[in-house]
């Protein structure tokens, strides 16, 4: 899952990253040239080795960049709902309304996921950038199940559920919005997709009565 927040562009080497990433997500790793880069950057050949040394460094320049970003923008958002509830469950319906707005308002549909992009094209890319793709989603499982064993503990789920699998479920949801949102150009198919998930939590864990 990826949410492009606007990138850094204080050095050449920031500049580089942010177009490779934008390049990436729009034609793939593959369709993606040195030499366009270094065009769009304005740089020379040599100073895009002075950098990365190949392809590969750059992808996993991007990827752990990525990865730090995303970790931030998250903490963010859990942030800003601790501020409206202490609530476990209202906490994390909080979180997800924040992140449907923040999908709802972006000026096109999502650019796309750099993760599926790494998955759909993985004999490309080195070990280290699979390694770094694994735990993105890892991180994000890891991030959202303690989050639901929190909820379970002050409102025990309705009926039997697996909370691991229901925090992937938010991984697997966002990123098939994604795939249909780009194929069929309607950016509004993701937020209301995490509407959905919204509503399915609070069925999880709400009082029926």
């Amino acid at each position: 899952m990826t949410f492009i927040k606007p990138r850094s562009t204080a050095t050449t080497r920031d500049r580089l990253l942010t177009a490779a990433e934008m390049a990436i997500l729009d034609k793939g790793f593959a369709a993606t040239s040195i030499e366009e880069l270094i065009v769009e950057v304005g740089i020379t050949k040599g100073g895009f080795f002075y950098h990365f040394k190949d392809k590969s460094a750059l992808i996993e320049a991007i990827l752990e960049r990525h990865l730090v970003a995303e970790e931030v923008w998250l903490d963010d958002l859990f942030a800003s709902a601790a501020k409206e509830t202490e609530e476990p469950l209202a906490q994390f319906l909080v979180f997800l309304r924040l992140l449907q707005e923040q999908m709802a308002a972006l000026p096109d549909v999502h650019p796309g996921c750099l993760i599926a992009a790494t998955c759909f094209q993985e004999r490309l890319f080195t070990q280290t950038v699979h390694d770094l793709a694994q735990q993105n989603l890892l991180n994000w499982r890891s991030r959202f199940h303690a989050r639901l064993t929190a909820i379970a503990k002050v409102d025990p789920p309705r009926y039997q559920i697996d909370l691991e699998a229901m925090a992937d479920m938010l991984v697997v949801l966002v990123d098939g919005a994604i795939i249909l949102s780009k194929t069929v150009r309607e950016k509004e198919v993701l937020p209301r997709q995490i509407a959905l998930y919204a509503c399915f939590v609070a069925g999880v864990f709400g009082d029926v009565g």
